[in-house]
């Protein structure tokens, strides 16, 4: 049986550090709870009074479904950030929110707190005239006087309710891309929140179908009608996921609902090659569910989450629409509504959709639609082959692969030899923040993506860690200058990180080393066909035999990628690896760059992102495996990244806020940045905002994130905002 996967630690007042020493822990001084979520490397503390002590409690007695619940006697409870709240009084109608320091006081009553920015879902209940008010960096529920206060917690972690057998026959397959939408908790506009979306159930492939009984869609009335193609099939599944929707075969592609129809085919604009172009059908797929997807969160503002969304007023503005009369119909009726809007009036206000998955459509593959869909991501099924599409890449890209175009010190250990990179493919560029692919070969620019991989993660069971552990293994002297990244995994001051070195092992070593647990690997060294080097050979782990350790990985050296695989295929999750020869200095670099991002709680495929957009030559890495994996949460719920965009003299910045997915933050969560006169929620990028140079130095404060300025990246923790000024005059 499968071990819950929270748990809450109790813990007294620790001691102060002593000088010198490791970097303060912010329960110095305070007693409180730990919440820990063992699968999702997710921790979060709750200080409580000085004689506060949690005890089990009914989490039934919750409105909403938790795994775990306490309860503990105190007049306040603390939360070591800056939250965002919703408050519901005792029938549940919301009766107050705090955002960013804003300020709550109401009367005495029984009141139910949702903490929308911890890592894992947080209610709080309890009675007493409540006041939600910040202190510095902390956020108080302040009950008047001692009473008890029970606190929930679910984990963002979701399995699959069940398994559906299916064939490769496209109709076949049409049944099992039908029970998708069983997963969903509602078929209100609230679907489009992450957390009312549950997981699809897997496939698996056979000879005849069967599905669990339990799996039953919404009554939704819409069915997606397509012709019995496997391609078809392929690029519908997200959509009739999301739409709870019945798959049906039929000569022109199209939605069906209660007497209406909308046609799923948009053929490409202009003059354009079709080879490399989405088909029209995968074109109007993509159109519809973000459309749909869009307005629905939109329309969700009128329901039990009435916030101040930014994107809702451009759209009334200059689309008629009654989102009011839009929440209380039907689905069908509501959906065909949605659908009446030109795409053409909504195109400009729809924020970054977050994945494209490319997938070859054979039958194998039919086990990765479960996975494609949870992601809500946009498919496109390749229709020509890879050779074709890596002529049409930038010359910059197409050869990065020539090893004469590196000097100095390089990471493969017989930098001489030649290889071929006939396995390696160029997939077409895409304008969603991450990029997946699911087919033959390793792709430049894109996540190497299998159903095994996806299927390990979500079937993990919890390990009782305390900390998150990070393994660095340096096995070359000349590499020294990147050993830095121990020093910069860690610098979290809400999270505890246990992080152990390695230098110049042997091969025995190495191997015992790649065998013990810990959360990620960070690899620094020579890898050649041979293998990993040691100091006494080299290690080939595809021809090794051991079950890997490390759940995530980075192998920093040239051409790593199949000693990567070799590590999925042993266990691992999901791996950072490179498909050419990398040289020393920009290799450094981008471990460097990568052990921040992960730090602050980016996924492995926007941290990849992110990078190629500052270094050319990351596009000598890919990700393999669950590339949405991350090493642990931001402290504001949603990984950040800052752009300035201009610097006045008069001591003003205009700032860009990018808001990137996470594991537990997908498509339509929503985000509000930590300013002073901003109340409004976004559901995509936030700005631009005036800020005096004060003001963004107390906004960089709140937590450690990346920092765009002209073209280059900082660190919210380093940049020295004064010298922008000063660069700027000069």
């Amino acid at each position: 049986m499968s071990r819950a996967p929270l748990r809450y630690l109790p813990f007294e007042a620790v001691p102060d550090a002593p000088a010198g020493g490791p970097a303060p822990d912010r329960r110095e001084g305070r007693t409180g709870v730990r919440i820990v979520d063992d699968i999702e490397n997710a921790r979060f503390d709750l200080f409580a009074d000085a004689t506060a002590r949690p005890r089990p409690t009914d989490g039934d007695a919750l409105r909403f479904p938790v795994d775990v619940a306490f309860a503990v006697e105190t007049r306040t409870l603390t939360l070591p950030k800056i939250a965002a709240t919703i408050v519901r009084d005792a029938t549940g109608v919301p009766v107050a929110r705090s955002d960013n320091r804003e300020a709550v006081s109401l009367p005495a009553g029984e009141y139910d707190v949702e903490v929308t920015t911890a890592p894992v879902k947080l209610y709080v209940a309890g009675e007493g005239s409540l006041a939600v008010r910040s202190a510095g960096t902390d956020t108080v529920l302040d009950f008047g006087e001692t009473t008890t206060v029970r606190v929930g917690v679910r984990s963002f972690h979701e399995r699959p309710a069940g398994t559906v057998t299916t064939t490769g026959d496209p109709e076949t397959l049409m049944r099992a891309v039908s029970t998708l939408g069983s997963a969903l908790t509602t078929a209100s506009p609230e679907r489009s929140f992450p957390t009312l979306r549950g997981h699809p159930p897997l496939f698996e492939l056979g000879e005849t179908f069967s599905a669990p009984s339990f799996l039953e869609r919404p009554q939704t009335s819409v069915s997606v009608v397509v012709p019995p193609e496997r391609r078809a099939v392929f690029a519908v599944a997200p959509l009739a996921y999301y739409l709870g929707a019945d798959v049906v075969p039929g000569e022109t592609p199209r939605l069906a609902g209660d007497g209406w129809s909308h046609s799923l085919s948009v053929p490409a604009p202009g003059s354009v090659d079709a080879m490399r172009e989405p088909s029209p059908l995968e074109r109007g797929v993509a159109r519809t569910l973000r459309q749909t997807f869009f307005l629905d969160c939109l329309t969700r503002t009128e329901g039990l989450y009435p916030v101040d969304l930014h994107e809702r007023g451009p759209v009334e503005s200059s689309v008629d629409l009654d989102f009011g009369r839009l929440y209380d119909l039907p689905f069908s009726a509501r959906l065909r509504a949605y659908l009446d809007v030109p795409f053409a009036e909504l195109e400009a206000h729809l924020p970054n959709w977050s994945l494209t998955t490319d997938i070859d459509p054979t039958a194998e593959n039919v086990e990765m639609l479960p996975f494609v869909a949870n992601d809500l991501s946009l498919v496109r099924c390749p229709r020509h082959e890879a050779p074709e599409a890596a002529a049409a890449e930038p010359q910059a890209v197409t050869d990065f692969f020539r090893s004469a175009g590196t000097s100095g010190l390089v990471r493969g250990a017989d930098s001489s030899s030649e290889e071929t990179h006939s396995n390696i493919v160029s997939p077409d560029p895409t304008d969603t923040v991450e990029h997946a692919w699911v087919g033959d070969g390793y792709p430049l620019g894109a996540n190497k993506a299998t159903a095994q991989s996806y299927r390990r993660r979500i079937e993990r069971e919890p390990k009782q860690r305390s900390s998150i552990g990070v393994t660095v293994v340096c096995n070359d002297e000349q590499m020294r200058e990147e050993d830095v990244v121990a020093d910069l995994y860690g610098l979290r001051d809400l999270l505890t990180f246990d992080i152990e070195a390695h230098y110049d092992l042997t091969r025995d070593q190495l191997v015992q080393v790649l065998e013990t647990d810990t959360d990620f690997l960070h690899y620094i060294g020579h890898v050649d066909e041979r293998g990993m080097q040691c100091s006494d050979g080299h290690l080939d782990v595809t021809a090794t035999e051991f079950e890997a350790g490390a759940d995530a990985f980075l192998l920093n050296a040239c051409r790593s990628y199949e000693q990567g695989q070799a590590l999925i295929d042993r266990g691992s999750y999901a791996g950072v690896v490179t498909l050419a020869e990398v040289e020393n200095t920009l290799a450094t670099e981008f471990g460097r760059t990568i052990a921040r991002l992960l730090n602050c709680g980016f996924t492995l495929r926007s941290s990849l992102s992110i990078i190629r957009d500052q270094l050319m030559t990351a596009y000598r890495y890919t990700i393999l495996g669950s590339g949405g994996m991350t090493l642990c949460h931001p402290d504001s719920g949603a990984p950040v990244l800052t752009r300035i965009e201009s610097v006045s003299d008069d001591e003003s910045v205009t700032v860009g806020i990018d808001y990137y997915p996470s594991e537990t933050r997908g498509l339509g969560a929503i985000s509000s940045p930590l300013l002073d006169d901003v109340s409004q929620y976004y559901l995509g990028s936030a700005g631009p905002f005036s800020l005096g140079f004060d003001e963004l130095r107390e906004f960089f404060q709140l937590e450690l994130t990346p920092v765009r300025y002209e073209n280059s990246l900082y660190w919210s923790d380093e940049l020295d905002i004064d010298s922008l000024l000063t660069a700027r005059q000069s």
